[in-house]
C-alpha cells in the first residue's frame, strides 16, 4: 500500500463493511436462490415467485433485505417491479459459490 496509512485503513474498513453486507445478504437460502435467478437477468416478482416457489410474503421480505443492502436494484414498468443485481461483481461471488457447492460430493 502507498500513501497515507490512515486513508488506506479507512478504505480497507469501508471495503470490509461492504463485503460484510453482501455476505449477510447471501447468508439466507431464499435470498441466495433469488440472487441465483437474478444472476441470469432481470425478473419481476411474479416470475421469481413462479421460478422459485417462494410465496409472496416471504419473497417480498427477502427482496426488501436485498434492496436495503443495495444488492439488487429495481425498475418499475407500470405496476410491475423488476429486480436485477446492483453490482456486477456479485456475479463472480455467485459463480464461485455455484462451482463449489452445486456438485454432489
Amino acid at each position: 500500500m502507498t500513501g497515507d496509512p490512515l486513508l488506506d485503513r479507512r478504505a480497507m474498513r469501508d471495503a470490509a463493511g461492504h463485503a460484510v453486507g453482501i455476505l449477510k445478504a447471501l447468508a439466507n437460502e431464499d435470498r441466495l436462490l433469488l440472487l441465483g435467478q437474478l444472476s441470469r437477468g432481470e425478473l419481476c416478482v411474479s416470475q421469481l415467485e413462479e421460478l422459485l416457489d417462494i410465496h409472496q410474503p416471504t419473497l417480498s421480505q427477502q427482496l426488501r433485505v436485498l434492496r436495503d443492502e443495495r444488492v439488487v436494484a429495481t425498475r418499475r414498468d407500470g405496476k410491475r417491479i423488476f429486480y436485477r443485481l446492483a453490482d456486477p461483481r456479485l456475479l463472480e461471488v455467485l459463480d464461485v459459490l455455484t462451482r463449489l457447492y452445486s456438485s454432489a460430493d
